[in-house]
């Protein structure tokens, strides 16, 4: 039987290419979105298919799960994919702000990944595969927020994979580091005037390694990876300096480590 992916966000970037990647190598793809417009050039693959997903909509997300099965048969793989950054610093955001992060980054994952678990618990098999970032592991200044974020999503897929065990449900998070996307474009940024000598300087710095990032294939890959490789493995980091400052924050104490961030994302400020 052909494998199906179920995928949020799939509308740009990292979602979008990863459908690609798997419709190309054979797989049924559910690619979904809030707004199914907005991925129609998907639909030249025959073996894509749009479905409106809102993680935040519960209903939105049973009828998008139902749908897949009842397009293709089945799920194998579910790819937790849709997510945003607010950056800035953090006592110029509001509670609204910050409960939008957490309801898209964390309680969103959770919604979709509790609708999905009992057609994997009851056939004993399936992946969830999550886009967490080196962020949910290391730190960087202006992040503080979506940081939380991704570090609470790191610690409930560490701990949800030992209870999804016994079924044969395996918990896999993709971490990646800059990868040029839209999501650069889509970080919402917010700045006051208290903290501005200090955040604009820091935020350019932090968009400027975007320039020499790798794309989004690279990270489609280690998702099929992810999918294919049957292994329970949790972490898979990829893309750009990812990889090394991630073996850099375990080697090196935490304030060698701090200095060296800052003598990149500080660089030009002036105290």
């Amino acid at each position: 039987m052909t494998k199906t992916i179920l995928i949020t966000g799939a509308s740009t970037g990292i979602g979008k290419l990863t459908a690609i990647y798997f419709a190309k190598k054979g797989w049924n793809v559910a690619a979904t979105m809030r707004t199914v417009e907005k991925g129609k050039d998907l639909l030249s693959f025959t073996n894509i298919k749009l479905f409106a997903l809102d993680v935040m909509d519960e209903g939105s997300i049973k009828q998008a799960i139902d749908n897949t099965i009842s397009a293709f048969g089945n799920i194998d793989v579910l790819f937790n994919n849709a997510g945003y950054a607010l950056v800035g610093a953090f006592e110029a955001m509001d509670q609204n702000q910050i409960k939008k992060q957490f309801d898209t980054n964390v309680f969103g994952v959770m919604n979709v990944t509790r609708a999905v678990l009992p057609h994997f618990r009851a056939k004993k098999d399936g992946v969830i595969i999550n886009t967490t970032s080196m962020g949910g592991l290391i730190t960087f200044p202006l992040y503080s927020v979506y940081h939380s974020t991704k570090w609470a999503l790191e610690g409930f897929m560490e701990s949800l994979q030992f209870e999804l065990k016994p079924f044969n449900i395996k918990v896999k998070n993709i971490e990646p580091g800059a990868i040029k996307t839209e999501f650069e474009n889509a970080i919402d940024y917010v700045s006051t005037k208290a903290y501005d000598n200090y955040t604009h300087q820091a935020h350019k710095n932090m968009l400027d390694s975007y320039k020499t990032a790798p794309t989004a294939e690279v990270v489609a890959e280690k998702v099929w990876q992810a999918a294919n490789d049957g292994s329970y493995r949790l972490r898979y980091p990829v893309g750009g300096q990812g990889p090394l400052l991630l073996f850099m924050r375990w080697l090196l104490p935490l304030s060698w480590f701090t200095k060296m961030v800052r003598s990149q994302v500080e660089k030009g400020i002036k105290n």
